[in-house]
C-alpha cells in the first residue's frame, strides 16, 4: 500500500494497517454491523489512524475481503508448484470451500458494503478468475480436464458452495459437490 502521494507506507503505518485488517476480519465475521470505533480500539489505533487507512465502512470491508480472496487465489500457484494439475485444482477447490464456510459471517458485511452495482464483482471475480484460469490452463495442457472450460463455467459449476450452511455438515456436502464438479471436468479429457 502507498500513500496517495505515491510514497510507500512506513513500517509502523504498515503494521497499523495490517492490525486493523486482522481485527476487522474477526469482528466483521462475528457481526456485520460492528462499530468501526470498536475495531479501531481493538486494533490499538486511534480514530485518525483508522480513518486515514479506511475512510468508511465500505473501504474497510472491501479491503478485508480483497485480502482474504487474494490469499485463496495465491494458493493456486503454490498448489500447482507442489502437486499434479488435477490434484492442485481439487485441492484449491477444497481451500475455496473452507474459505467460504469459515468466512460466511463476513458475507453479511460484504453485502452491506457492496450495494453499489459491480463493486463485489470487481473485488472477487477478477482475482478468482485469474486463479481459476491458471488452474484450468495447467489441467487442459496436462490433458486432465476437458478442453474449453472457461473460468465462468467453473465458477458457475461450484456456485453451490455458497448455498451450504456453515453450521451444518458442510465438509461432506462440499466434498461431494466438488467431486461431482471434478468428475464433470474430467469427462472427455484427452489424457484419460
Amino acid at each position: 500500500m502507498q500513500h496517495p502521494e505515491g510514497a510507500p507506507l512506513r513500517s509502523d503505518a504498515r503494521r497499523n494497517r495490517d492490525r486493523i485488517l486482522e481485527v476487522a476480519l474477526v469482528e466483521l465475521t462475528r457481526a456485520a454491523d460492528v462499530p468501526l470505533s470498536a475495531i479501531a480500539r481493538k486494533a490499538g489505533v486511534g480514530q485518525g489512524t483508522f480513518y486515514r487507512n479506511f475512510p468508511n465502512r465500505e473501504a474497510l470491508v472491501l479491503e478485508v475481503y480483497r485480502h482474504e480472496v487474494q490469499q485463496v487465489c495465491d494458493a493456486a500457484a503454490h498448489l500447482l508448484a507442489t502437486r499434479p494439475p488435477d490434484r492442485a485444482l481439487r485441492g484449491w477447490m477444497d481451500r475455496l470451500a473452507q474459505y467460504a464456510m469459515a468466512k460466511a459471517g463476513l458475507a453479511a458485511a460484504l453485502r452491506n458494503a457492496t450495494t453499489a452495482r459491480g463493486t463485489f464483482a470487481a473485488v472477487a471475480c477478477g482475482p478468482l478468475a485469474a486463479a481459476v484460469t491458471l488452474l484450468l490452463a495447467a489441467n487442459e495442457e496436462a490433458g486432465t480436464i476437458r478442453p474449453g472450460v472457461t473460468p465462468e463455467d467453473f465458477l458457475l459449476a461450484i456456485a453451490g458452495l455458497w448455498q451450504l450452511d456453515p453450521h451444518a455438515d458442510w465438509r461432506s456436502r462440499a466434498g461431494r459437490l466438488l467431486d461431482l464438479v471434478m468428475d464433470g471436468l474430467r469427462a472427455g479429457a484427452p489424457g484419460r
